[in-house]
Parts: C-alpha cells; structure tokens; sequence
C-alpha cells in the first residue's frame, strides 16, 4: 500500500507578536487553496511570537495549551482539514516554567501532539528543557517525530525518534546566526544515520537565515531554499524508509541491522548506560516493518 505524504514547509518572516492571529490564519488558508493536495503545513519555530528575544518578551506571551492561542490554532486545522504545525509556542507550564513548545493540531481541530524543546540553545535562550521525545501517527501514512532548532546538534534526538518509529523527523528552526550552514549538514546527517525523511524548517531573511530543505532517508536533499520567503512542496514516499532499511543506503549500509543474535550489550559509560542489541531495531509499525529481512 502506497504511503505518501504531500507537505509544505513555509520558510517565511515571523508573524509580529500583536497582530490578531486572523492575519495568520489567512495565511495558512491561501497556502491550503494554493497546494490543496498538501495534508502536513509546517512553519519555522516561534513563529508566532514576531522578534521576541528576552525571556521577559516570551513569558509576557506565553499561554497554557489549554489557552485561547492553541483552540484557535486548532480550530484553524479543523476547519481547513490539514494537519498544521504553526511553529513552535511559548507555553506556561507547571510552577510557571517557560517551554518552547513545538504544537501539532488535528483535521479534526484538536491538539493531537506538544513537544518540548528538550536542549534550548544555552546560554542565548530562556526557556526550561523538556523531558520527554514525542512522535505522532498520520493515519495510513506513518510516525512524524518532533525537534526544534538546538536538537538537532544532539544526535541522541533524532536517533531516539527514529527508535521510536519516526519515519519523518520535522526540525522547526529560527537560526539568525552564521551556522546554518552547519545545521544544513545536520540535517543530511542525521538523515543519513538514522534513514530518515528530515524537514527543516528555518525563519526567512532577513530576521533568519532560511536555508530550509528537505532530506530523504539516504541523506540526498530532495528541495532546498534561499534565504528568502518562499514555500518548499514536496510528497513523501515513506515506504522508501522501510526499503532503505532493507537493502541499505546506495544498497550497501544497514546500521539498524547491527547487531545480531548473541552479540553482547555495548557499555556507554558517557550515559551511564549500554546498548543492549535486544533493544536496538526501531519500533515496527503493522502498516510497513520499519526493517526487512536480510536481502
């Protein structure tokens, strides 16, 4: 069974913070009718939060997900029938601490998935780390995994999504600074490693430094952008990870594949822990094994 997965990722400037959330809204609707096919719209971390920068500009905007913010947000992809990632959001949470909180709302209007940024860029960000790696399912399609921007510099992320079934990994980025170039070569690698779609989203010139692309699980780039606003289309064959994983990247490597039966657990003293081979296969989805047998 075909498993495709029509997106768009919108590399576009923040929406200034005080402008009514209609003017997003409208946005996100002439991006709907102009690629209706798409089912995922994406958009680059904080995006809603216009130029904010000090912990005192995020706390004074930050909500609940409970809050009007994220019902309106929902209501937005209920009513166009799209799953819709608006970037990330500042969120309260308990004992007042303040997340950059990445926001996955439903077809059917409902917030379906939260992460939180588990490694904020120290010390330039003010936001409290997360503690938890969160995936969601796309009906009949397969596992999106969740990082922002700084995750992506931390390999231990994406391999964590890719062991939890990810087939997709969406990197929403606001990089103003001169190492996008660095994260460009992220993205490719942590495709590569882990045999992952990866899209990353980054903010539009001239308040980001865009770059956004799209990678497929053998870390070629299917599309990528300037610096400018634009928007990056493209459909996802997932059935192309399980197939990867099976024959291997260029038909050749098949990291999942590692270990054998017998093999002894691999101690990683900078964990503390070890990797034990019993553990090591990615979760396997019933709709596509995410490993094959041996060719």
């Amino acid at each position: 069974m075909a498993r495709v997965l029509p997106l768009v990722a919108v590399q576009a400037l923040p929406h200034p913070y005080g402008q009514p959330l209609l003017a997003f809204a409208e946005d996100v609707q002439q991006v709907a009718r102009t690629f209706a096919q798409s089912r995922l719209i994406i958009y680059p971390e904080l995006h809603l939060h216009g130029q904010a920068s000090s912990a005192e500009d995020y706390r004074a905007q930050a909500e609940g997900l409970d809050g009007p913010r994220v019902q309106a947000l929902a209501e937005l992809a209920g009513d166009l029938g799209v799953w819709l990632l608006p970037g990330s959001v500042c969120e309260v949470g308990p004992e007042g601490r303040l997340y950059n909180t990445a926001v996955v709302l439903s077809p059917e209007g409902r917030l379906a998935a939260s992460y939180r940024k588990v490694l904020p860029w120290r010390p330039y960000e003010p936001f409290d780390p997360g503690d938890q790696f969160v995936v969601f399912d796309l009906p009949d399609v397969g596992r999106i995994g969740l990082n922002i921007c700084y995750d992506a510099w931390f390999p231990e992320v994406s391999r964590h999504l890719a062991w939890m079934g990810a087939e997709v990994v969406v990197n929403l980025v606001r990089t103003t600074t001169c190492d996008r170039a660095q994260e460009v070569v992220l993205a490719r690698a942590n495709a590569i490693v882990n045999q992952v779609f990866v899209v990353s989203v980054n903010t539009a010139g001239p308040v980001g430094t865009g770059q956004s692309l799209i990678v497929d699980p053998e870390g070629l780039v299917r599309v990528q952008s300037g610096t400018e606003a634009t928007v990056l289309t493209d459909v996802l064959d997932l059935e192309h990870v399980p197939r990867v994983r099976r024959y291997g990247t260029a038909g050749l490597t098949r990291p999942w594949a590692q270990f054998t039966p017998g093999d002894v657990p691999l101690a990683l003293p900078l964990y503390g822990g070890q990797i034990d081979p019993r553990r090591w296969a990615p979760h396997v989805d019933e709709r596509s094994p995410a490993m094959g047998p041996e060719p």
